[in-house]
């Protein structure tokens, strides 16, 4: 259990970075000083974005506790999801719109991704300030 590490999720981060341009939505920063860190941000719109890693947000579809340790990842990975929780509901009151993408949502051919990614792009329309109310 001593060489779980995480490495950040930079390559489920391209993933979708390669996701958003295919599917040409721009407008999106990395990095942004927005509460709870999302990995994108619509500034303008006002949508985070998070892509949570199956193991480290406790996938219900995919998480396999570890045979040893248990106690302590049974206590992490529910710390972890209690933030995500707080962070949702605390950026969902401060005005955002939040998408969270599970990891293995990014794999090739992966059902309902063209579903979130429809999700996210009306959520960006309906938001753009720029744009006047029909």
């Amino acid at each position: 259990m001593s060489r779980i590490r995480g490495k950040g999720n930079r390559s489920t981060e391209l993933t979708f970075i390669t996701l958003m341009r295919r599917e040409k939505i721009s407008g999106w920063r990395r990095g942004a000083r927005v509460y709870g860190r999302p990995d994108f941000v619509f500034p303008r719109e006002k949508v985070a974005v998070f892509v949570d890693g199956c193991f480290w947000h406790g996938c219900p579809k995919h998480f396999r506790m570890p045979a040893s340790n248990t106690e302590y990842w049974s206590a992490k990975i529910l710390t972890n999801r209690r933030r995500d929780a707080h962070v949702t509901r605390k950026l969902r009151s401060e005005g955002w719109s939040v998408f969270r993408i599970w990891e293995h949502h990014l794999r090739p051919r992966a059902p309902g991704m063209s579903a979130r990614i429809g999700s996210l792009r009306r959520a960006l329309e309906s938001r753009d300030p720029g744009t006047a109310p029909a």
